[in-house]
């Protein structure tokens, strides 16, 4: 699960690696990539229930959760609702603990810029934001972009979905201790060297608020561990998901 305004190919590098072992299923949230756009604020509950609907449609009574900022968010607030349900928790750069009005700023700003006109450079510059080596940008990902954001009516549908970086809205669907603390499962929380959403200590609290949780720092990567620094990723994900308990 891909993060706010992020869609199933930023987990591009990672899916071959995964499917050696386990059953990978990548999706896109309701109104990111080619699903059915948003016509509604979407908030957490929103994404939840999706996520819900899916696995019944799949016939899927358990699964394991990987997800990346708002990915992540939305996995522990489904671990958390739904334990029964919920095997392992990668937690990859996640969000739902901080509201930093500068970084809110910033995401809403240039997302709604690339939509309105997804010309390569907005795109790029989106993309960018997100890395610690802007160079990780491939023209292949810009073009993917491209093609997502200059859907009609997904200008439109990015307005809503960039409600979470109103500040009331955020702080209503932000992670409580109670929830975190209902994460019973085992959790990896992944950080990284040079995130632009927040600090390492954001993701080490995080890590520390859940019973079964470790904390890990990836080198060299922005929002992105798993695309910039997809082998040291794809090691570190299969060895948490593989080992006994």
């Amino acid at each position: 699960m891909a993060g706010t305004i992020g869609h199933l190919e930023a987990y591009a590098r990672n899916i071959a690696a995964l499917a050696g072992h386990f059953r990978v299923i990548a999706y896109d949230y309701p109104g990111h990539g080619y699903t059915t756009l948003a016509e509604a604020d979407l908030e957490l509950p929103d994404y939840v229930a999706h996520l819900r609907g899916l696995l019944d449609a799949l016939g899927v009574d358990r699964a394991h959760l990987s997800g990346e900022s708002l990915g992540g968010w939305v996995a522990v607030k489904f671990a958390a609702e739904y334990p029964e349900r919920t095997g392992r928790l990668v937690l990859n750069t996640p969000g739902g603990t901080m509201a930093t009005p500068e970084v809110m700023e910033r995401i809403r700003t240039l997302s709604q810029a690339a939509a309105d006109d997804p010309s390569p450079e907005r795109i790029r510059t989106r993309l960018e934001w997100l890395m610690a080596d802007p160079a990780s940008v491939t023209d292949e990902l810009v073009d993917i972009r491209r093609t997502i954001y200059a859907r009609p009516g997904f200008a439109a549908s990015m307005r809503a979905l960039l409600c979470l970086q109103d500040a009331e809205i955020r702080r209503r669907n932000l992670l409580t201790d109670a929830e975190l603390a209902a994460v019973t499962g085992p959790a990896l929380v992944i950080w990284t060297s040079d995130d632009p959403s927040g600090p390492a200590a954001a993701g080490l609290a995080m890590a520390e608020r859940m019973p079964d949780a470790r904390f890990e720092v990836i080198k060299d990567a922005g929002h992105w561990p798993q695309w910039e620094q997809a082998e040291t990723f794809n090691a570190m994900v299969l060895e948490f998901l593989t080992e006994a308990r």
